[in-house]
């Protein structure tokens, strides 16, 4: 260690305020300013590493570390380009570990981190606007939602819970700097900014001009940035067009370094203050009180409407915020869902104080300017362009001063020269080093992300840079590299960053981090971005997913694909909700009437999905009017809402006790049976790539002596040789012969194929078995790039195939990276995870020997340089042939270079694959355990409930105890006994309850409020039997403190005569009192203990 003793380790770090990064990283002055070895820093925190390893790691970075923090390194997702890359972390165990819950807060940076040269070219980039990162919860919502419902009980925070809004994301930073989603500077952005502008207008009358100018300045001298959601009519259907066109405040983001959210309490303070519009909020401080709101969901999710949903939270929340402006008035009844998330304690508290201190602006709304926004709209249809000059005109200069630079968009070239700008050019400050470490991650994981860049005013130094993430698997998978790196920053939706390449005057400016120290004390402690821990849980009513999921996201599939198609799509829609069976009945009749309605009306064409509700509300209008049963299905249609009458119909109905079969029948709630399944043929497929060997494998299976331990007989479709479409054709085939065992041969690779594969044994009565090979995958594919170059190996060493993919075809590489990309965005665990939830059961054979050597390096250059090319044509040419594009000459060197490089490197790829006759012996072992019953294939896990919908809450009771009372009873009464005697009820009777309370008869709140108590034992003491020729029932008193019945004579209903509905058992003790009716009463009450529970 020559050169090193002697020195204080403490000053070659600095160390991360975050209370989660307690990893020291290596400080840039680490060879310039050593201090003595004895130096004390008592704020340092060193990993538990020992010092002699410690000592090591410095040591080889002593022969890496530039002269300034950083490096340059060559990176494959920078196609060879050198690339700035901040200092890595060092890395220790604990750093391999999961982070704990608690929240990384970056603090601000007060030093300069980045000392530079003077004249030296540097890059500064400033968030200009994001949005809450998408978290990908890994635990299923029910989950989610018993973890919330156990942090409240410890005290530890709140169950908060708003509106979801049914509109666009759209984000403004101050005079006219406006952005959408994943763009700026278009429609979406102008109508944003005519909204906003006009909202302001009315909220300040007089005041307005003055108060807009105001507020732009606020927002640019601060870096404020504000998200809303936008919703109108102009810019496609949603569930239901808005009465009027308005924005609702949902975050308030400070820019100044790492983006931190306003806590809700400071949001609601903020938007008083300027008189911007709020949400709904409502708070469930109490285990109690948190159980009971997750279950008035589960009352209301199958049918409601707004105002039934805010006033039942309105009677069960702890604490009430009142939005702005009512959901009723503003967009309608048809109500998306709410979002439930945990904040702190603290935030609940001060979100009162804040309720009381600012409530809810009662003044007057100044004129609202004419012409509105879907006149001009509508006057300027010819374009999206004139749309959006006219819609910045009329809101005028004081909102937003200067749009001419809206409309200048950047050819491909360009953006990825501003790019290469960007990642190359040193970082003049610490956010700047974050921003680049996460572009460097993406792009280096092969991440689904665009980076779109645009010149800011023509300027050759200045471009702003959009982070668009093109699939949500990819906030999923960065999640997993931030647990394992804490010190990352978020992915966040809208991203946004405006970039500036500087030079600097003097030698050590600190001028790149003032904006650092601004901050302006409204930091969330329960922001998303820092939860490490993330519980939040979407929670969406069936009202609105009829509309948008079945109605507006199946037109597409009914005019591709008919009306069998479009059953297919609703029902497997269904199925993964959860929806009830009875919904389901009722959903499938008018749906089935809707297709059949627009498919008649529409013969040349089909239904535009963003005007789809004009079609789509007068056809629910009819529907609804039709019968009270339909208006409680679809909710309210059109704009002629009458509320008070949808209310007034969701009390009636169904009896308190409902349906006394269901109540002797079989439960609706049967939990699967995990017996396995019998069928009779098997469906063998392959969710593979050409090169897996699919073809060799059948043809071995088929020929194997004595078959696979079954007499059925077996045989082989081999897709290359089929003319048509392959999978009708296959079905067809086995609906000759049902009992036969069916390969197919063809590679199976999509959800949809696989939707396939199960509809086709449904038909046909078979098993569906996936045969996949074995692959540990990427982070991003369930398969390796090992894999893949076996494949295409394979492939190349073709001749005459039927399929014509072999080695004389004219681009082979292209078709396997093509087929490697449908799986890009799962890795192997969820992949297999996948496959066992809808086939329930899965055969892996082995492919590559577990101690292979790593893949040479050119190999793997070649692989990676064939995905990035892909992935470039697909996104300009889509599905075209490569011969078709732009990049054919790129396709047509790379195919040259591949076939070049698989020949060198033949030896290895011979010598790293399982001898196929290990390969085949797998698969008959385990197909044989299959079909002989050794193994069992389980029903498909497709049917599993994320929500219980429910009408009533109950003490549910076990037969035989109610058996045992009722012989009880027959024993120490005659007239009872000969009562019963003919009613044979040990035969008739399979379930019994005490009823709590109905949604019918005591609304959604009072149900919700038994939420907490679910799965608690109540004893049940019956204290008298009564009966008359109609109906018998024993009377019931709960023994529980916490749990009462509200009906007026708790009871348990035994039977009734046909024609007499089971409520009218509750009538029984007034029918004893006026002598209509026998009353036996229970010297000695029987006790029967039972559960609560929700109930259909």
């Amino acid at each position: 260690m020559k050169g090193v003793r002697g020195k204080g380790i403490s000053s070659f770090f600095r160390v991360s305020s975050s209370p989660l990064c307690h990893t020291p990283t290596l400080a840039p002055h680490l060879w310039r300013h050593c201090v003595p070895f004895g130096a004390r820093f008592p704020a340092l925190s060193l990993p538990s590493v020992p010092r002699r390893e410690l000592w090591q790691v410095i040591a080889s970075d002593e022969r890496k570390m530039p002269s300034q923090r950083g490096r340059k390194a060559k990176t494959a997702a920078s196609d060879g380009a050198t690339v700035w890359v901040p200092k890595a972390t060092i890395s220790t165990s604990a750093q391999q570990q999961r982070p704990s819950s608690q929240a990384a807060v970056a603090e601000p940076m007060t030093e300069t981190a980045y000392p530079a040269k003077k004249g030296q070219t540097k890059v500064k980039s400033e968030v200009r606007a994001t949005f809450y990162p998408k978290f990908e919860n890994e635990k299923s919502d029910q989950e989610i939602r018993s973890r919330m419902i156990e942090v409240v009980a410890s005290g530890r925070g709140v169950v908060e819970v708003t509106l979801k809004h049914s509109g666009s994301l759209f984000m403004y930073a101050g005079d006219g700097q406006a952005f959408a989603k994943n763009s700026y500077g278009n429609l979406y952005t102008a109508v944003g900014v005519y909204v906003l502008g006009k909202t302001l207008e009315q909220a300040w009358g007089d005041q307005a001009k003055a108060k807009q100018r105001e507020f732009n300045a606020y927002l640019k001298e601060h870096r404020i940035s504000i998200s809303m959601e936008l919703v109108t009519a102009v810019l496609g259907d949603h569930g239901q067009r808005p009465l009027k066109d308005y924005v609702v405040v949902t975050a308030v983001t400070e820019l100044t370094g790492r983006p931190r959210f306003f806590s809700t309490p400071d949001l609601v303070e903020f938007c008083r203050k300027w008189r911007l519009p709020t949400n709904e909020v409502w708070l469930f401080s109490t285990r109690k009180s948190a159980s009971t709101c997750f279950a008035a969901y589960d009352v209301l999710c199958e049918q409601s409407i707004y105002t039934l949903v805010r006033d039942n939270f309105n009677k069960i929340a702890d604490a009430t915020v009142p939005g702005t402006e009512s959901h009723a008035v503003v967009q309608g009844e048809i109500l998306e869902g709410l979002v439930a998330r945990i904040v702190s304690f603290e935030s609940g508290k001060k979100l009162k104080l804040v309720a009381e201190k600012y409530p809810v602006p009662d003044h007057a709304p100044g004129a609202y300017t004419a012409p509105g926004l879907r006149e001009i709209c509508m006057a300027n249809r010819q374009s999206e362009k004139e749309q959006s000059k006219a819609l910045l005109k009329a809101v005028g200069t004081d909102f937003c001063s200067d749009w001419n630079a809206w409309f200048d968009k950047e050819n491909d070239a360009t953006q990825t020269a501003w790019l290469n700008k960007f990642l190359q050019t040193p970082p003049a400050d610490d956010p700047t080093a974050k921003l680049q470490e996460m572009v460097n991650l993406l792009r280096q994981k092969n991440m689904r992300v665009r980076f779109k860049c645009q010149s800011r005013q023509g300027s050759e130094n200045e471009f702003t840079m959009t982070i668009h993430v093109l699939q949500d698997s990819v906030f999923r998978r960065y999640q997993k590299e931030m647990q394992y790196n804490p010190s990352l920053w978020p992915l966040y939706r809208g991203f946004f960053v405006d970039v500036m390449l500087t030079k600097d005057s003097q030698n050590n400016s600190s001028s790149s981090n003032e904006t650092e120290e601004v901050t302006l004390g409204h930091l969330d402690q329960d922001a998303m971005a820092d939860d490490a821990e993330h519980l939040m849980v979407k929670l969406k009513f069936l009202t609105y997913k009829i509309r948008t999921f079945l109605i507006r996201n199946g037109i597409d599939i009914l005019f591709n694909k008919g009306k069998q198609g479009y059953k297919d799509y609703y029902f497997r829609q269904m199925q993964i909700w959860g929806t009830s069976a009875e919904k389901q009945r009722e959903l499938s009749r008018m749906l089935d009437e809707w297709a059949s309605h627009i498919t008649q009306k529409i013969k040349i064409g089909k239904l535009k999905e963003g005007s789809y509700l004009s079609e789509a509300e007068p056809f629910l209008k009819a529907f609804a009017s039709r019968s009270t049963k339909n208006q409680l299905l679809v909710g309210q249609a059109g704009t002629d809402i009458d509320t008070a009458a949808y209310l007034a119909a969701s009390r009636e109905g169904d009896d308190e006790e409902g349906d006394l079969k269901q109540d002797v029948g079989a439960s609706p709630d049967v939990p699967i049976s995990r017996e396995g399944i019998k069928a009779k043929g098997l469906l063998v497929f392959f969710p593979g790539i050409p090169g897996c060997a699919k073809s060799a494998l059948c043809k071995e299976i088929i020929s194997t002596p004595g078959g696979i331990g079954d007499k059925r007989p077996m045989k082989s479709l081999m897709g290359d040789m089929i003319k048509g479409r392959y999978w009708p054709k296959l079905e067809e085939e086995r609906k000759k012969n049902p009992n036969v065992i069916t390969l197919a041969d063809k590679n199976a690779p999509t959800a949809d194929v696989w939707k396939l594969v199960t509809d086709i044994c449904k038909s046909t009565d078979a098993i569906a078995v996936p045969i996949v090979p074995d692959s540990e995958g990427t982070d991003s594919n369930p398969f390796s790039l090992d894999a893949l170059a076996v494949f295409i190996f394979r492939v190349l060493h073709r001749e005459q195939h039927p399929g014509n993919l072999d080695k004389n075809s004219p681009y082979p590489g292209y078709v396997l990276m093509m087929f490697y990309n449908l799986y890009d965005g799962m890795d192997r665990s969820e992949f297999d995870a996948e496959l066992h939830k809808r086939f329930g059961y899965l055969i892996k054979f082995p492919l590559l020997k577990p101690n292979r050597p790593p893949l040479p390096g050119p190999l793997k250059a070649v692989l990676d340089e064939g995905l990035e090319l892909f992935r470039k044509h697909a996104a300009k040419h889509g599905k075209a042939d490569p011969s078709k594009g732009s990049f054919k000459g790129e396709w047509d060197a790379w195919e040259k270079k591949l076939k070049d490089t698989m020949l060198a490197h033949s030896a290895h790829i011979n010598g790293i694959q399982v001898p196929f006759e290990d390969v085949v012996k797998s698969v008959r072992e385990k197909l044989r355990d299959v079909v002989t019953g050794n193994v069992q294939v389980h029903m498909p896990d497709t049917q599993e409930r994320k929500f219980r919908a429910f009408n009533y809450a109950a003490v549910s009771l076990p037969v035989d105890g109610i058996l045992s009372a009722l012989a009880k009873v027959s024993s120490a009464d005659a007239g009872a006994k000969a009562f019963l005697a003919p009613k044979n009820l040990s035969n008739t009777l399979r379930a019994g309850h005490v009823t709590l309370a109905h949604v019918r008869s005591h609304g959604a709140a009072a149900v919700a409020e038994y939420g907490a108590y679910v799965g608690t034992e109540v004893p049940v003491k019956f204290t008298a039997f009564l009966y008359c020729p109609r109906m018998c029932a024993f009377e019931a008193h709960l023994d529980s403190k916490s749990v009462a019945s509200k009906n007026p004579m708790p009871h348990v209903t035994l039977w009734t005569a046909p024609g007499t509905p089971p409520k009218e058992a509750g009538s029984l003790g007034k029918l004893a009192a006026e002598g209509q009716a026998t009353r036996v009463v229970l010297r000695q009450p029987i006790v029967v203990t039972g559960k609560v529970e929700f109930k259909m």
